[in-house]
């Protein structure tokens, strides 16, 4: 009986499993409010083996889960860039289950691991011309089976009880549907760009449909590299000084602490707007007639300075994302565009 009542009362708890920090949020059954969320980060330092790495993150989900709301032990987990390969690839025109052998028969030849170790998942995006046939552009999204294994294990070991298994761009667009709500945002075609710490997702998106999804190695760690190096600092301390700056109000920064990072990582937000720009024009050459209307930016690193230096040079409108922009409650402080993630997947639910 209290099992049935809180699956009602509440949504499952979304674990973002990222390369610095766990985060963890649950909303009320109609996310209209956060119910509770923590985040907890991972110790920096070296490498560390994969046993080693399992074990921070169960301890960092029990710690986060210590004194906390959170209700019940179901939860959505995700499967990022480090789990999955993904790829827009483009085959016959077919429905049902013939399109389902057509996308298998292709990611055999694709996939970095033997595809019958592989779940294997496909987005259809639209027709496209090719020449003079018309083809399927269909996003595909597979991960080896021992991975998926180990995240459950995690799960297990840290007292959670998974509903789903998401992954991470299915679960950007989910929460970026749920800000964007009016009738006109059914229309739009917008690009969806989370900067992690490690990698940065890219998903260009109709409505609540995915048409195009890439990874770029490219985050936090690449700035605080390049901070480093121009400061001579260890990587540490540089990450700390990036942390602080940006989390201060811009009356409130030493301008001359804020010149030298901003000379530090020009070259890496050169080389992000670059990378962006091949989306968008992969996009455009691909699905023709269909513009975009704006850039959301999510994940760690979403700034409203980056998201101001990046417009121009992607010629389009571009913001930061707030994934409870439509919650009755969310008193949230410090960077929300982080939440993003771990927010559509506590959306998801069991329903899909």
């Amino acid at each position: 009986m209290v099992s049935c009542l809180s699956r009602h009362r509440y949504s499952p708890i979304g674990v973002d499993i990222g390369s610095r920090s766990v985060k963890l949020l649950q909303f009320n059954a109609a996310h209209s409010e956060v119910w509770e969320m923590a985040r907890w980060d991972l110790p920096s330092g070296g490498a560390a083996g994969p046993e080693l790495h399992d074990a921070r993150v169960i301890d960092a989900i029990r710690r986060a889960r210590e004194g906390r709301n959170f209700r019940g032990r179901q939860a959505v987990l995700c499967l990022g860039a480090g789990a999955l390969f993904v790829q827009n690839i483009r085959v016959a025109q077919a429905a049902g289950d013939d399109l389902r052998k057509i996308v298998h028969f292709e990611a055999a030849g694709r996939l970095p691991f033997s595809s019958e170790e592989a779940e294997i998942r496909y987005i259809e995006a639209d027709d496209v011309r090719q020449g003079d046939s018309v083809r399927r552009e269909v996003v595909l999204l597979a991960c080896h089976r021992p991975v998926l294994q180990r995240l459950l294990a995690i799960a297990d070991a840290a007292g959670l009880a998974p509903v789903a298994i998401d992954v991470e761009p299915c679960a950007m667009l989910r929460c970026c549907v749920h800000q964007f709500r009016r009738d006109d945002d059914h229309q739009q075609r917008r690009v969806l760009v989370n900067l992690g710490a490690s990698t940065t997702a890219v998903v260009i998106a109709r409505a609540g449909e995915a048409m195009f999804v890439k990874y770029i190695d490219l985050g936090g760690r690449h700035m605080d590299d390049a901070v480093a190096r121009h400061l001579k600092m260890s990587p540490s301390e540089a990450a700390s000084l990036r942390r602080h700056n940006g989390d201060r109000r811009a009356d409130q920064r030493d301008p001359e602490v804020a010149r030298s990072i901003g000379e530090s990582v020009r070259p890496v937000l050169e080389r992000l707007a670059q990378e962006l720009s091949l989306c968008l024009r992969y996009y455009s050459v691909t699905f023709r007639g269909q513009p975009l209307s704006q850039v959301v930016l999510g994940g760690g690193e979403a700034s409203p300075a980056l998201a101001e230096w990046l417009s121009p040079r992607l010629d389009l409108p571009c913001e930061v994302g707030n994934p409870f922009r439509a919650c009755q409650k969310a008193a949230v402080s410090g960077r929300t565009a982080q939440w993003d993630v771990a927010a559509g997947l506590a959306m998801r639910g069991d329903g899909g």
